[in-house]
């Protein structure tokens, strides 16, 4: 599972976590892969800058977790409870495919990629999820709106009128 500001399984679950109404994911036990997108992009680089990199590398932080810490941890930092475990057909029903991320127990390795000398921006489930849903510059987005012809707003901008 990719850890970013913007789309994924995150912003999905996250929603009844904000409400309080957050809890295990199935029966908690299920181990999570996952990764920060700053580190993903970083070891993306990384595979560029160092041409011996050679075969299949696992794009994982380096310590999974239990779904029961990650529920804990996510709760902690958006300081709500995690009382409301979710049953598997709940995640099927709402999720639809993507329910087999989060169920399915999934515990890899990222050693190989260690043994390159690649350091992890967030090698913990608290430090990635903090910056996730803590940093909420990464929300503000602008878009700017000309009520004009597109003719006539390329031409100001070739030849602006004062």
């Amino acid at each position: 599972m990719v850890l970013g500001h913007d789309g994924g399984a995150l912003n999905k679950i996250l929603p009844p976590f904000k409400l309080g109404l957050g809890g295990n994911l199935g029966s908690g036990s299920q181990w999570m892969s996952w990764i920060h997108i700053n580190d993903l992009v970083n070891m993306l680089v990384h595979a560029i800058e160092n041409p011996s990199m050679d075969g299949i590398y696992n794009a994982v932080s380096p310590n999974a977790v239990r779904n029961k810490e990650f529920t804990k941890t996510l709760g902690k930092i958006l300081k709500r409870p995690t009382i409301c475990p979710v049953p598997k057909f709940v995640l099927k029903v709402v999720l639809g495919e993507l329910s087999e991320l989060l169920l399915g127990s999934q515990r890899v390795n990222a050693n190989k990629i260690s043994d390159t000398g690649f350091k992890f921006k967030y090698p913990h489930i608290q430090e990635a999820l903090k910056e996730v849903c803590g940093n909420t510059y990464h929300e503000i987005k602008t878009e700017q709106w000309v009520p004009q012809p597109l003719e006539r707003t390329f031409s100001f901008l070739r030849k602006p009128e004062i």
